[in-house]
C-alpha cells in the first residue's frame, strides 16, 4: 500500500543514537496537495492516501487562525508531522505550509520552526467594493494609493494601458476603467504581499522557501483580468519565489461541503485562470477550501494538470470525529450539544450557508449510521462541527468535567487502525478524481 516512498527502519535504536527528524523541502511546480491536521494524529492516514498518487504532499500545514484556536505553535504542527513521518519511514519529498500568514511576526515564528512554504493572505487589504465604485471614486482611491506609497512610479499604468496580452487563446486588454478597478481592488494587497515576502526572505536567510499568494478569502470574484493584474504586479514588483496563486473562484467554496455553482462556468473560468498562471509565472493555481469538492475534482484535475495545488484543512478533523462517533458515541453526542451553543459565535469568521435556525432544527445525535451521516455527511451537521473546532478543543468539557480534546485524542490513540482506514478512504475520494 505504501509503495516505494517508504523505507523500513529498525524499531530498536542505540540509546546514544539520535535519529534526525525528516525535514520538509520546497516542491516547486510539482502538483501538490495540502493536508491540514488540527490534532497532530492524521499524518499516517494522509501518507497512506497520497503514497498511491503522484502528488507532492504537504504534511505540516496550519493557518495562524487555526493555531490560535487550537492553542498550538508552528513547532507543535511541524513536530507532529515529522514524528509520524519518521516512524513510517517516509523518504520522499514533502512540504510544510505556514498557511494564511498575514504579518511579518507570523512569518518569523513559522520560519524558525522550519516551514518551507508560506501562504501570504493579504485579504484585509483587498477593496471588495471596487467593482461598484464610480469613476470619481476610483480616481480618488488611486490618488490615495499614490499618497500612501503603494505605487513606485507615477506612470505605473503605462505597463498596462494600450497593450494586448496574449494569454493562451485569450487576448486581454485593460480599459482605463477596468485597470483602475483591478488596481483599487488589489494594489494595496500586493504592496502588503511584497512586505511579507521580504520578511520571509529575511527569516529564511539562505534556506530555500516558496510563496503562495491567496486572494480567495474575499467577497468579490477574481476575474481572469483581475488575476492578470495580480500576476503581472507580483512579477513587476519582484515578489520572490511565487509558486502558486489562490484566486476567489466563481461559485461557492464553503467549508466542509461540495461545490455549489455552475460547473460549466467554473470550468471556463478555471481554464482562463490556468492560462493567466502560465503567462505570468508559470505558477500553480491553488484551490482553497478544497476539501470535499468532489463534484468538480475531475474538472480541476483535467484543467490544471501539473499546475495545481489543492488545500484541505478541517476535513481531517471531521473524520477524526467520525472515529469518536463510532467508538465513543456518548462523548460525540456531548460534543454535538456543546457545538450548538458555540455555533453563532464561531461561524462569524467562516464563509458558510448554514443558519442558526437550521442548527436549532437539527435533531440530537443518537448512536447509529443515520445520525452519523446527519452530523458528518450532511451540510448542516458538517458545518456545525467544522466551525466550532477551536471551542471544542480548548473550552469543551464532558459531563464528568474532562476536556473534550483529551477524549478525542484518547479515542484516536486507542483506535489507530480505524482512524487510518477512515482517513485513507476519505482522501482516496479526493485524490483519485484529481488524477484522472
Amino acid at each position: 500500500m505504501h509503495g516505494e516512498k517508504f523505507l523500513c527502519i529498525p524499531l530498536i535504536l542505540s540509546h546514544n543514537l539520535r535519529v534526525k527528524l525528516p525535514t520538509p523541502t520546497v516542491l516547486g511546480l510539482k502538483k501538490s496537495f495540502g493536508f491540514g491536521d488540527r490534532l497532530g494524529l492524521a499524518t499516517p492516514g494522509h501518507v497512506a492516501a497520497v503514497a498511491k498518487t503522484d502528488f507532492a504532499p504537504i504534511f505540516a500545514q496550519q493557518s495562524v487562525r487555526e493555531m490560535e484556536r487550537t492553542q498550538r505553535t508552528p513547532t507543535d504542527v511541524m513536530e507532529a508531522a515529522q514524528k509520524h513521518l519518521q516512524k513510517l519511514g517516509w523518504t520522499g519529498p514533502w512540504g510544510a505550509d505556514a498557511d494564511h500568514h498575514k504579518t511579518p511576526e507570523d512569518v518569523k515564528r513559522s520560519a524558525a520552526a522550519g516551514f518551507t512554504f508560506f501562504t501570504i493572505d493579504p485579504s484585509a487589504f483587498v477593496v471588495n467594493g471596487a467593482d461598484r465604485m464610480s469613476e470619481s471614486e476610483l480616481s480618488a482611491a488611486i490618488q490615495q494609493q499614490h499618497n500612501d506609497g503603494v505605487w513606485d512610479s507615477a506612470a505605473w499604468d503605462q505597463t498596462y494601458l494600450g497593450k494586448t496580452f496574449d494569454v493562451g487563446s485569450l487576448s486581454l486588454r485593460f480599459t482605463r476603467e477596468q485597470l483602475w478597478r483591478a488596481a483599487v481592488k488589489y494594489a494595496r494587497a500586493i504592496h502588503h504581499t511584497k512586505k511579507v515576502a521580504e520578511a520571509i526572505r529575511e527569516a529564511c536567510a539562505e534556506r530555500p522557501f516558496e510563496i503562495e499568494v491567496s486572494v480567495d478569502e474575499t467577497e468579490s470574484i477574481t476575474s481572469p483580468l483581475d488575476h492578470l493584474f495580480v500576476g503581472l504586479e507580483l512579477r513587476r514588483r519582484n515578489v520572490p519565489n511565487v509558486v502558486s496563486v489562490a484566486p476567489r473562484f466563481i461559485g461557492e467554496f464553503e467549508k466542509g461541503i461540495d461545490y455549489r455553482g455552475d460547473f460549466k462556468q467554473f470550468e471556463q473560468q478555471l481554464t482562463e485562470h490556468v492560462a493567466v498562471a502560465k503567462f505570468c509565472g508559470p505558477y500553480k493555481i491553488s484551490v482553497h477550501s478544497g476539501s470535499d469538492k468532489f463534484s468538480i475534482y475531475p474538472i480541476i484535475g483535467r484543467v490544471c494538470g501539473e499546475l495545481l495545488h489543492l488545500k484541505t484543512a478541517g476535513t481531517s478533523y471531521l473524520e477524526a470525529l467520525r472515529v469518536v462517533a463510532r467508538t465513543n458515541p456518548v462523548l460525540f453526542s456531548e460534543i454535538c450539544v456543546f457545538c450548538r451553543g458555540r455555533f453563532d459565535a464561531d461561524r462569524k469568521s467562516y464563509h458558510i450557508s448554514t443558519t442558526q435556525a437550521e442548527i436549532d432544527a437539527l435533531r440530537p445525535f443518537a448512536r447509529g449510521a443515520a445520525d452519523e451521516a446527519l452530523y458528518l455527511d450532511e451540510r448542516v451537521g458538517r458545518q456545525l462541527l467544522h466551525v466550532t473546532f477551536g471551542s471544542v478543543l480548548t473550552q469543551g468539557v464532558d459531563a464528568k468535567g474532562h476536556r473534550f480534546k483529551h477524549g478525542i485524542l484518547e479515542a484516536l490513540e486507542k483506535n489507530p487502525d480505524l482512524h487510518l482506514e477512515i482517513l485513507e478512504q476519505h482522501f482516496d475520494k479526493h485524490l483519485s478524481p484529481l488524477s484522472k
